[in-house]
């Protein structure tokens, strides 16, 4: 079992309640998400491994089981070009569970006009394969979900 951590502190709310079809109707997987915080903060590795893929507004961790999360800076955050957003890692490097990966400021996200909302999402898991999944106040690191 996988355990899957917050990216962000917020608010966790469940992929159903995200604004964006893709991920609301589990499209590229199953997972949760947060409603951030809305306050510049860091958004970290929800699991250990290698960041295989890594724009501003999203990255994908790649654990040494095979196993993909995506997070998702907020809806529609890839119309902003990276504006807002500072790098703290690299494609291709290794991270833990919990290091910072992305700066961003999630009120200035919503102030553009854009949901902030952070999908997380167990690529290419089937639906049954995540549970436990967390509801309500997480800070960054905490558990949001397992994947089995």
């Amino acid at each position: 079992m996988t355990a899957v951590l917050a990216p962000v502190a917020g608010t966790a709310i469940g992929l159903v309640a995200v604004p964006d079809p893709v991920f609301s109707q589990a499209m590229v997987g199953p997972g949760s998400a947060i409603d951030p915080r809305r306050e510049p903060g860091q958004a970290v590795a929800p699991i250990s491994g290698t960041i295989v893929k890594l724009r501003a507004h999203a990255y994908i961790v790649l654990g040494d089981d095979g196993r993909g999360v995506l997070v998702h800076l907020g809806i529609d955050t890839v119309q902003l070009k990276g504006e807002g957003f500072r790098l703290l890692a690299a494609e291709g490097d290794r991270v833990r569970a919990g290091q910072p990966v992305v700066f961003w400021d999630p009120a200035a996200v919503e102030a553009g006009g854009r949901s902030p909302i952070c999908p997380v999402v167990a690529l290419d898991a089937a639906a049954g394969e995540v549970d436990g999944e967390v509801r309500g106040g997480v800070g960054a690191g905490d558990e949001l979900f397992h994947w089995s």
